[in-house]
């Protein structure tokens, strides 16, 4: 244990100043690693993971199939000054899972103001209330932030760019906790282990078809599923990836089977190789992992050892 905490020891002291990360067996809470991961600052895309859940969670309360319900780009998406990875302007329409596929593979930021202002025009209806929907849906996203114990997150868009008054902010730990959230769904989990996906648009020409490639590079490396990229200027290159390893089987003094799932969760935020610190953080994060739980799994200090986040609803 002692070689593995220089390991880690060594990472955190060639990390750069402004950078941030942590590394986390979602599953059990450990922290395996972690620096400066309360620290508020921006977090760009990854925002979106919290985009798909709302979205998501809205369809599975209400029945809805993503496949077949249709949503409309709507003017204000010319509000934001954003290009589109399928050229989607106002009027055209597309199924909410080919919106969620360009918001989170192509990280499209018309796509994902898109679902904001169609789900939380719903939510308002279903209420029987007016405002503005865009808003609604953030006030959900917030709502999100705050019952899988992310406090020190705020969210104000859809998109995760810096173009409002008001800037949004994060931490990689409470992007860990949204991570862990937003793979406890199977339409999401699907949705981002995709390397590529065709998808379809409706505009006044008729008919488009577009292959989106996930920005996500580390996507085929063995046991990767996801989650989402980002990048601005003022949130650097960040990065949340979930990796899965087979199950520890240990046979218990009874006789019975004792299975243990092992899920790695890293967010990086403003890594200048993102990629490569999340190899190096994945590989380290095992190296420590397996001998903890080989070991019983101690804890000492729940509060700085787990990160806390509600247990998922069987």
């Amino acid at each position: 244990m002692r070689k593995l905490l220089t390991l880690f020891m060594a990472i955190t002291a060639t990390l750069s100043a402004q950078e941030a990360h942590i590394v986390v067996e979602a599953y059990s809470g450990k922290v395996l690693s972690a620096s400066g991961s309360t620290e508020k600052r921006p977090v760009a895309s990854l925002t979106k993971m919290a985009t798909a859940i709302v979205a998501v969670d809205w369809a599975t309360a209400t029945g809805t199939d993503i496949a077949t319900h249709m949503i409309q780009v709507p003017d204000i998406v010319l509000q934001i000054n954003s290009s589109s990875s399928i050229q989607l302007a106002p009027g055209d329409t597309l199924t909410l899972r080919d919106a969620l596929y360009a918001a989170l593979l192509s990280s499209d930021n018309i796509a994902a103001l898109s679902i904001a202002h169609h789900v939380g025009g719903q939510l308002l209806a279903r209420r029987g209330r007016g405002g503005d929907p865009v808003l609604a849906f953030v006030a959900e996203m917030n709502k999100l932030a705050k019952a899988t114990y992310a406090k020190n997150t705020l969210f104000v868009n859809a998109h995760g760019l810096e173009n409002g008054p008001k800037p949004g902010y994060s931490t990689a730990a409470d992007m860990a906790r949204i991570a862990i959230h937003a793979m406890r769904r199977n339409a999401i989990t699907f949705i981002v282990r995709q390397k590529t996906r065709q998808i379809s648009v409706n505009g006044a020409a008729g008919k488009r078809s577009y292959t989106l490639t996930n920005s996500n590079e580390l996507i085929g490396e063995q046991g990767i599923l996801g989650v989402k990229t980002g990048t601005t200027r003022a949130a650097g290159p960040c990065l949340a990836t979930c990796m899965d390893r087979d199950p520890v089987v240990r046979t218990k003094p009874d006789g019975s089977k004792g299975v243990t799932p092992r899920r790695l969760i890293v967010v990086v935020l403003n890594s200048p190789d993102r990629y490569a610190r999340t190899r190096q953080l994945i590989k380290a994060g095992w190296a420590f992992y397996d001998p903890w739980l080989a070991a019983g799994a101690p804890v000492k200090d729940a509060k700085r050892e787990i990160l806390s986040t509600p247990a998922p609803v069987r």
